[in-house]
Parts: structure tokens; sequence; C-alpha cells
């Protein structure tokens, strides 16, 4: 059991790559940039969709987070990739071996990456905290990393750098002695208490917000709705 969230990892990994793969190298990189950018724009806008999912009914609401992460994620990718079609119907000729180069890794990338956003959104399911050998804590894909983490990491770089607009992704600002961070990301301590409050009969509506920490003479960043 503590080995079959990574089988289904490694599974979907390959499923995605082989997929991905089969559309040729400009398929390939099309497909990884629509993930990337369908991502991004999931996860920066499910937490302010998901309280109107709610409002559909009492007994959909615990699933108003994953069901708004997975189907936001999901719309945004067949829109960016109907628009990368429409904007480049047909494939660019290349050199079959210049062909195998760019396929093979845009396609492995975008498996990885496609993985990694779905066991992200396992975070959010009612589910409880630890589940399959899911721990929010552990390395889950087979003890070699954490896809998830990762992800989130990269949301959190975007919104601090790439796309900054005086709001970060998760977590306030604290400065807190001893350390030099002053940025604390608390996305899968939120949904793990979520779970865990799920799993106990309690039901809670939605993720408990992050604690409020005031930084120095600034704001504190809300998460949600970042970029």
């Amino acid at each position: 059991m503590d080995t079959l969230i990574g089988i289904l990892l490694l599974a979907m990994f390959g499923i995605v790559a082989w997929c991905v793969a089969s559309e040729g190298a400009m398929g390939a990189v099309y497909s990884f940039f629509c993930v990337l950018f369908g991502g991004l724009l999931a996860m920066n806008f499910f937490e302010v969709v998901a309280p109107r999912l709610e409002k559909i009914s009492r007994g959909f609401a615990p699933f108003a987070d994953f069901v708004a992460l997975v189907g936001l994620f999901s719309l945004f990718v067949f829109l960016l990739r109907l628009g990368a079609e429409h904007w480049a119907p047909t494939q660019i000729e290349l050199d079959s071996r210049l062909h195998e180069i760019i396929r093979w890794p845009w396609s492995l990338a975008t498996g990885y990456l496609t993985m990694a956003i779905l066991l992200t959104s396992l975070h959010t399911a009612p589910l409880p905290r630890e589940f399959w050998g899911f721990q929010p804590e552990a390395r889950n894909f087979f003890d070699i990393a954490a896809p998830d983490r990762q992800w989130l990491g990269f949301n959190q770089w975007v919104s601090e750098h790439v796309l900054w607009n005086g709001r970060i992704f998760d977590g306030p600002q604290a400065e807190v002695e001893g350390t030099r961070q002053t940025v604390w990301p608390s996305f899968p301590i939120r949904y793990a208490t979520r779970r865990a409050s799920y799993a106990s009969g309690n039901k809670p509506k939605s993720a408990p917000p992050p604690t409020p920490l005031t930084p120095p003479g600034g704001e504190v960043p809300s998460s949600g709705g970042s970029f």
C-alpha cells in the first residue's frame, strides 16, 4: 500500500508521456507549454472558484476545491491546446534524428509536469490525511522526488519573481529569529488539516485559511489569485 501512490504516479507519467510523444516533436512542445500555463492559471484561480461551487449544495462542498482545481486545469489546457492548433495547424518537417531529440524530452517533461499537478490536486481531495501511501510531508514518487512540492515551489517562485504584482501565491510573511526565511508557505499544511478534519467526520467546507502573520511594516499577502 505504501507504494500504491508511486505506482499510480508512474503509470500516469508513462501514459501522458507516451500519448504526447505520439503527437510528434512540435506537438510535444505545444503540449508542455499548454500544461504549464494551464496549471499556473488553475492554481491561481481555483481557490476563487471553489467557494462558488460550494454554494451548489452542502453535499458537494467537500469536493469544491478538488473539482475547481482539476476542472480549471482541464479547461485551460483544452483551450490553450485549441489555440495552439489554430495558430499552427500543420507540423514542421524535421530531420528524423532532430525529431526524436525534441519529441522525447518534451514528452517526458509534460508527463512529469502533469503528474505533479494532479498529485497536487490530491491535497485538496476530501480523503483522509494519508491514503494509498500518500503523505503530505513525504516524497510520494517512490521516495525519490516530491513532484507536488516541486510544483508548489514553482508557483511560489513565479508569484514572487516572474509575475510579481505585490501578492504571492501562498503563505504569509514574517521574520523569525534564527532564520533568513520570511515567507512561510502553508498549502500542504492547510489541506492536510482539512483532510484530517474530513476523515474525523467534521467535513469542513474549505481548507482553513493560512495563519495570519504580519511582517514588520508590511501587509500579509493572501493566497489565491496572486498572478
